[in-house]
């Protein structure tokens, strides 16, 4: 028999509304332009332009398309309204380069890949050796490795070319393709590149005897900085071994190091979200959003009724009411993204105002979400990712919140300050004796700040600086 039981619980649920709002918060100005200029595109209902303006001007658009007749409807008067105006009446032959309108050309890139090729171009080449040269120059990883040998290269193109090629016709290739820059192409491995690259030297003149010794057998050693061992090895002196390693450290450790860095620049471009603008003692927080279209609903719709087809009424319905829900989800996220910054600049203004990172004070989410009055989710997705423009520069949000200590003055101060503190020691230290994280530890107390081994090296970690070992110049 069935036992029927009433219980009373409370759970969380949240909305696909919520759900959306959250997500169109966490995106980025650029992401919310493109955003917008999607939903203005999919839901026809929507049209760029001010609320405010949307009553008079729209409205007396409707009643005059209402009162056209449907000949009028379609009537192109850019295209008919001057079909009898002859073409001579129309065309002038005193036209100067100042009436042209300027465009700005369009600047084509080329790759590394293909400058090689084109030096390849200038050897004298059969077609079959032209063909090889660009199949192995296809092969090269992104740094410019041949991680294939010759005979899979060999099966490879006689597989797709449909003739059979033998590994030995590679080889003068090859060697053609080492002598072009930038130098030590297709080699296999780090060794095999450090080695091509001082065989060109050799032929500038510059002697590599002892840097190809320590390369060819001793490249672990000095990468974990055994100078004493290979001074007593190679029978070394300290000057000789110093000039040797200047050497081996002015070669690119790849092929292609340095190469193609274009498009990663232009990649780290930013573009504000917030722009701060200071009138006397006070600053002022802007939303920047000069490049994100106004959006409205077209009045049209609201006059529109479909008769008797159900379901284009419904379809409608679902477009305006989607339209409402957009409109409304970004006047709220551009309130609470006004009030985050707000917040963080009143707890931040010392910083704000001199841009110095040692006024920089510490502070979490909890504090701006208990100001703004918001959950901490929320204000998190406000700050991630975004940047907020001003006169020292564009500064990522999320670097804002940072950890709080207590320095022997008692005060809380921001462990970026602390970071900054240590950034400092390492610079000035003398780097044929490194400090160590125990005595780093030290000179940190000595300035004040009075932290553990472990947050030295947590820290250390970071700001990406290497152990004193590896810091260790000869």
């Amino acid at each position: 028999m069935l036992h029927q039981v009433i219980t009373q619980k409370q759970s969380l649920k949240v909305s696909p509304q919520q759900i959306q709002f959250l997500n169109l918060l966490q995106l980025s100005t650029l992401e919310m332009e493109k955003r917008i200029k999607d939903e203005l595109e999919e839901n026809p209902v929507l049209e760029e332009g001010s609320l405010e303006t949307v009553a008079e001007t729209d409205q007396d658009n409707f009643a005059e398309a209402e009162a056209l007749s449907p000949a009028e409807d379609f009537r192109d008067w850019d295209e008919y309204g001057n079909d009898d105006i002859p073409d001579y009446k129309t065309k002038s032959n005193n036209v100067s380069a100042d009436d042209e309108l300027y465009s700005t050309p369009i600047v084509q890139k080329q790759s590394i890949l293909d400058e090689i090729k084109e030096q390849i171009g200038f050897y004298n080449l059969t077609e079959r050796q032209q063909l090889l040269a660009d199949f192995l120059l296809n092969s090269l990883d992104d740094d410019g490795f041949l991680a294939y040998d010759l005979e899979t290269l060999a099966d490879d193109i006689s597989f797709s070319q449909g003739f059979f090629v033998e590994s030995e016709e590679f080889q003068p290739i090859m060697q053609i393709i080492r002598q072009l820059d930038p130098p030590a192409l297709a080699t296999g491995n780090l060794k095999e590149c450090l080695l091509a690259q001082l065989e060109r030297k050799q032929e500038q003149g510059v002697k590599i005897e002892t840097a190809r010794k320590i390369v060819e057998g001793y490249m672990n050693d000095l990468a974990a900085r055994n100078y004493e061992k290979l001074i007593h090895v190679l029978n070394l002196c300290p000057e000789q071994l110093r000039e040797a390693i200047q050497l081996i450290t002015s070669l690119n450790p790849k092929p292609l190091a340095g190469y193609g860095q274009e498009n990663i620049l232009q990649n780290q471009n930013i573009y504000p979200d917030y722009v701060l603008h200071y009138e006397g003692d006070k600053i002022e927080v802007v939303l920047n959003g000069r490049n994100i279209p106004e959006i409205r609903i077209n009045p049209i719709f609201n006059e529109l009724h479909s008769g008797n087809d159900r379901a284009a009424e419904q379809y409608i319905k679902s477009k305006v009411s989607s339209a409402k829900w957009l409109i409304d989800a970004l006047k709220q996220r551009e309130e609470t993204m006004t009030a985050t910054m707000k917040a963080i600049v009143k707890l931040q203004y010392d910083y704000f105002e001199t841009g110095d990172i040692k006024r920089l004070k510490p502070m979490i989410l909890n504090d701006i979400a208990a100001i703004v009055g918001r959950d901490i989710s929320t204000i998190s997705r406000t700050t991630s990712g975004k940047y907020v423009q001003t006169p020292f520069g564009n500064i990522n949000l999320k670097d804002l919140f940072t950890e709080g200590l207590i320095n022997s003055k008692g005060e809380e101060v921001s462990n970026r300050e602390i970071q900054l503190v240590l950034s400092e020691i390492v610079r000035d230290e003398d780097k044929t004796n490194p400090f160590n994280d125990d005595l780093l530890v030290e000179k940190l107390a000595l300035n004040g700040y009075n932290v553990a081994r472990r947050t030295v090296a947590k820290y250390r970690e970071q700001l990406d600086i290497p152990n004193a070992k590896m810091r260790r110049l000869f």
